[in-house]
């Protein structure tokens, strides 16, 4: 009887925390969406959206009435149920990444600590690469089911993109899982609050697995699945309405999410940097302290957001050829070699340094 109590303080915490990030996630990648305009206006010498609310703040509300009062429209000879799945599988994909990223440490509240995790696996590494690999199922459905060239042209680009990438992302992580001897998210970062920051111990490894980020959330240059001068729209030609604004808060959503994991691997997470967050503790306490730690964990989000934008109007697109060419003949041999320098650098430390 014992496996049927439920602790109620816990399930109201995790449920709070789950709003919470759903909430945000979605908000977040919704005002991705103005920063992304403005980003391109900026670089364009252009003034971008102004017209919606002061500064144009109000464009992504207009855009999302835009897309939820637009006709419905399901093609005729298409498989009506995978055709209303598919996006809702990328939508659902893109969400489930954010249980394992720690938002930040512990707050104090009613005589208890409570985590800024959902759910703190000591396989959180691996649940990651799960969900990711799913994702690309929304993407296939979706292109497959509308019974278009056009969509199943985009979704065979977008499936061996993602498996390509993903050979190269995984190898890259295997490096630095021999560095942190963990797979636990919350560990690694407490790790390099205690030490350096692991882009420090993995600089190359962690410009593989930035290159693949982009090429996991089909971000320019690796954006032929959606390619317009060639497939129209890609797999999401023939979607309109709500359906086609699933598939495109995925991509932003991924993007948000991709540079919290990051930020989490690389760049230390929550740490503040150049501060011992112990003694800033005994100073304002642990949930100034927390509070503080989510906002720098959110600036370094913003950090990698504004480069997956920068990049997508500066950078041309790939031929395909090219693109595959980099992940098998380029970013694979590097992430082999990387793990074989990063495992003969253990062997020696642990060896001092002697052959």
């Amino acid at each position: 009887m014992d496996l049927l109590l439920i602790n109620w303080a816990v399930f109201t915490e995790k449920l709070i925390l789950i709003i919470a990030v759903v909430s945000g996630s979605l908000v977040i990648a919704m005002y991705s969406t103005y920063a992304e305009r403005k980003v391109a206006a900026i670089l364009q010498d252009r003034k971008g959206p102004n017209r919606a609310g002061p500064f144009g703040l109000f464009q992504p509300l207009a855009d999302g009435l835009k897309l939820f009062f637009k006709e419905e429209i399901i093609p005729n000879f298409s498989s009506k149920f995978l055709f209303i799945l598919g996006p809702c599988l990328a939508m659902l994909t893109a969400m489930m990444i954010g249980a394992v990223i720690p938002w930040g440490n512990m707050l104090h509240f009613f005589g208890r600590n409570i985590s800024l995790q959902i759910a703190d696996v000591n396989i959180g590494i691996l649940y990651v690469f799960g969900v990711v690999s799913m994702g690309v199922y929304g993407i296939m459905i979706g292109g497959w089911a509308s019974n278009n060239k056009f969509s199943l042209f985009g979704a065979l680009r977008a499936a061996s993109q993602i498996i390509s990438y993903e050979l190269a992302m995984g190898l890259a992580l295997i490096a630095l899982l021999m560095v942190t001897g963990t797979l636990s998210l919350k560990e690694m970062v407490g790790q390099q609050m205690d030490s350096y920051w692991n882009f420090f111990k993995q600089p190359l490894g962690f410009l593989i697995f930035l290159i693949c980020a982009f090429a996991e959330c089909n971000r320019t240059p690796f954006d032929l699945a959606e390619a317009e001068n060639e497939l129209v729209g890609g797999y999401h030609t023939e979607y309109s309405s709500m359906k086609l604004g699933f598939y495109l808060f995925a991509e932003y959503i991924n993007m948000f999410l991709s540079s919290a994991v990051m930020v989490s691997l690389f760049f230390g997470g929550y740490d503040i940097p150049f501060l011992n967050d112990t003694a800033l503790i005994t100073k304002i306490g642990v949930n100034w302290v927390t509070i503080i730690q989510s906002v720098i964990l959110f600036m370094k989000i913003a950090g990698f957001l504004f480069l997956f934008m920068w990049v997508r109007w500066t950078i041309p697109r790939f031929r395909y050829d090219q693109l595959m060419n980099l992940g098998w003949k380029i970013l694979i041999p590097l992430s082999l070699f990387n793990m074989m320098i990063t495992g003969a650098l253990i062997l020696l430390k642990q060896n001092h340094w002697h052959f």
